[in-house]
């Protein structure tokens, strides 16, 4: 094994074992449901494989999506369970696309070739999450008893884009990702949930290295 590769491996491991211990650590000292432990867990290991570009992601995600939605049903957050259930569809498509743009067939090991978008269609793409998610504000507040309708919002709509950037392997999803995780750990500052608080940290911190890791393998395959 590459001298570079092995030392990534390493810092995967010892990523993955901080996340995991921070996550057991604020379970024990804030006492929430154990399924908030369960599903932050779930979560870590989904967003550290995807940092990676390792397929795997998307079986730790099927089970993080299930739990997560039951905790936001719980907390009347019916943004994000409306857009757990589009995760849920559409991380099926991803599957599939990942599998298809990894060519190899030890797709548990290899990487899934990334892209990069332009900066004109980058513009665009904020543009119209900032219209919509003003949009959806509104409608939750108006129409449901939503407790956070414009910070659920403000996460809702990126990621519908965020979740379509991934499956599609482009670089760019990193940016939306760490502006809705920013969001989150407000939301779940403000619900009490300190499990769900560590992990969005956690899935910030890890936005950062998603980017330079991805940025990597663009400059390899280029």
């Amino acid at each position: 094994m590459p001298l570079s590769k092995k030392r990534n491996n390493i810092f995967l491991w010892l990523f993955l074992s901080i996340g995991l211990t921070v996550q057991v650590v604020t379970f024990l000292v804030s006492h929430p449901a154990p399924i908030s432990l369960v599903c932050g867990a779930l979560g870590i290991c989904s967003v550290v494989l995807c940092s990676q570009g390792n397929i795997l992601t998307f079986a730790f995600g099927f089970a993080q999506i299930i739990t997560y939605s039951y905790i936001c049903y719980t907390e009347q957050l019916y943004g994000t369970l409306a857009v757990n259930v589009y995760y849920f569809i559409t991380q099926i498509y991803g599957v599939y696309v990942w599998r298809k743009r990894i060519h190899t067939d030890n797709v548990l090991t290899e990487s899934v070739p990334t892209r990069k978008l332009s900066g004109i269609v980058i513009a665009a793409i904020a543009f119209s999450i900032a219209i919509g998610s003003v949009i959806v504000g509104w409608i939750l507040a108006t129409f449901t008893d939503d407790t956070q309708p414009y910070l659920d919002a403000c996460t809702t709509i990126p990621a519908l884009v965020a979740q379509v950037l991934m499956i599609l392997a482009y670089r760019e999803q990193w940016y939306i990702w760490f502006f809705i995780d920013a969001i989150y750990v407000v939301i779940w500052a403000r619900a009490g949930d300190y499990c769900l608080l560590a992990q969005h940290i956690f899935w910030c911190i890890n936005c950062i290295y998603g980017y330079i890791n991805w940025s990597q393998t663009l400059q390899e395959r280029a």
